[in-house]
């Protein structure tokens, strides 16, 4: 493949070694990268981390043989056979209390803590109306004694919701001390899983590779054009942001930034209309009963204050 052809739905996969270590783009362009992928032989293998120098010794020897195996099968287009030695490398990594937990753990841990933030916010949205409630009843009441009372109440429960807020804002998943190692196994099983239409083994794959790797670019990016062939564009641009922050000066994620962002205003544009269209639907559907609609009505806004005035034509 030469360096002008590309994936246009890219930004997906590092680049084999006749690519000239490019990434091919969303929308077009190439990268220039330093190669994570190896060579066609596995011994001859060059990635861009200090793991290849793991002697037979170490604990993530087996891993990286593995590994590097699953790179020369994806080289070769053979995604199936990648993913199996990919699958093979984290399941031979060392794992346990001293060591770390798998993905399969962390993925869970993670959806526990976001179902807790669920049901805190939930709390919060009741504690909120209750709030309110009790202050529209104290504004009513006369009795000086219950009105410092409820003021008492509401004040503990901010206090509560502030405290709650400061203590539990993201997860912070438990350390794997081969958790960088691990983050590359995941993150290309799941470049092998974008080539084969895997959304969402490619998504689960990124989540806990940035989870083992919170700074892994790579990871956001792919995880970005899974969501995006899944037609989560709001999700998409938030990875292609988070790849921005860590790489600010990478003008190519910057650009898939720029673009993530004008279709996914774009797209909030066409829903909000959308909504204003059903709305028009219900009102005219109850308007008819009455033998008029909302072309009765006409909404003049005040240059000046920016308030509307409406008025009624009969004719119409």
């Amino acid at each position: 493949m030469s360096n002008n052809q590309f994936d246009s739905e890219g930004f997906d996969l590092t680049a084999s070694e006749n690519d000239g270590g490019v990434i091919y783009e969303i929308g077009g362009g190439v990268t220039e990268e330093a190669k994570e992928q190896p060579s066609s032989s596995p011994s001859n293998a060059n990635n861009n981390n200090e793991d290849n120098n793991d002697s037979s010794s170490s604990p993530t020897f087996e891993s990286e043989r593995l590994k590097q195996i699953g790179n020369t099968h994806f080289t070769s287009g053979n995604h199936l056979e990648a993913i199996d030695y990919y699958t093979m490398a984290i399941e031979a990594c060392p794992y346990g209390d001293d060591v770390g937990p798998t993905g399969e753990e962390l993925l869970r841990l993670k959806e526990e803590f976001d179902e807790r933030k669920r049901e805190k916010n939930e709390e919060r949205r009741r504690l909120e109306m209750e709030r309110r409630r009790t202050s529209s009843s104290t504004n009513n009441n006369n009795n000086d004694d219950e009105k410092k009372d409820d003021e008492n109440n509401n004040n503990n429960i901010k206090k509560t919701e502030n405290n709650e807020k400061k203590t539990e804002e993201e997860f912070i998943p438990p350390r794997h001390i081969y958790g960088h190692k691990l983050a590359i196994y995941h993150a290309n099983r799941a470049a092998s899983h974008l080539h084969l239409g895997h959304l969402d083994e490619a998504i689960d794959d990124c989540t806990i590779a940035i989870l083992y790797n919170p700074l892994y670019t790579k990871a956001y990016l792919r995880r970005s054009t899974a969501y995006e062939r899944n037609d989560d564009t709001e999700s998409a641009l938030l990875d292609s942001q988070q790849a921005s922050i860590l790489e600010p000066k990478n003008t190519k994620i910057s650009r898939n930034t720029t673009r993530l962002q004008k279709i996914e205003n774009e797209r909030m544009e066409k829903l909000k209309q959308e909504t204003v269209d059903k709305l028009k639907d219900l009102g005219n559907s109850l308007l008819g009963n009455f033998g008029l609609s909302l072309d009765n009505f006409n909404a003049v806004q005040d240059p000046e204050t920016g308030g509307y005035s409406i008025s009624f034509n009969q004719n119409k």
